[in-house]
């Protein structure tokens, strides 16, 4: 399993994010810049032990709700060849491991593998802070299939109801796959959204 380093980053992912948010489609944000706090999230370990998987949640408290965004991340000690610009979050400097370029998850096939993997039952969530500590708040519902399937990343996080484990829109049927995980808000109190969706093609 990969190690944690707690160690420094310049700049840190929270200032590489508030320059990069901004130019997504996605962005529910205001004119003005973000104000972006790390809210949760958790990590998967790449099996080759090469790129950094953490799916990051950070919440913008800049407007007058705040809004919370899933970031996948893939942290590579080289350039993805073949990657286009818009995949790069940007480059920093790790105080253990030297420059580490950032990708964003959904265009980094080692992410979305193990997101893949996740979902089939044929990966462990980690801990987002700790080492070789699975995090069993991350659960997935419904029946994995062989058959192929469409991976949907969500981008802006939708709480979902009461429940602790409530699948989100439309429950699990025509054999979808979700993805839950939780973030804290920013008066401290908890939720949870589906992370991901995987759905059978056509």
């Amino acid at each position: 399993m990969a190690a944690i380093h707690h160690t420094t980053m310049t700049p840190t992912k929270i200032e590489l994010l508030t320059a990069w948010l901004p130019g997504q489609p996605w962005y529910a944000g205001g004119p003005g810049a973000p104000e972006l706090v790390k809210a949760g999230g958790f990590r998967l370990d790449d099996p080759e032990g090469e790129v950094g998987i953490e799916l990051m949640v950070v919440v913008d408290t800049a407007g007058p709700e705040p809004v919370a965004y899933l970031v996948p991340l893939g942290y590579r000690g080289a350039a993805l060849e073949g990657a286009s610009e818009e995949a790069l979050i940007g480059t920093s400097e790790h105080g253990v491991l030297g420059t580490r370029w950032i990708y964003d998850g959904v265009r980094d096939p080692v992410v979305t593998a193990q997101v893949r993997a996740l979902l089939r039952g044929e990966a462990v969530p980690q801990h987002q802070d700790h080492s070789d500590t699975p995090d069993p708040t991350v659960t997935v519902h419904g029946a994995a299939s062989g058959e192929p399937v469409e991976l949907r990343i969500s981008r802006v996080l939708r709480p979902t109801g009461t429940g602790e484990d409530a699948p989100g829109d439309g429950g699990d049927e025509g054999g979808a796959v979700r993805l839950l995980a939780g973030w804290t808000r920013p008066d401290g109190t908890p939720a949870r959204a589906v992370f991901a969706t995987a759905v059978r093609r056509g």
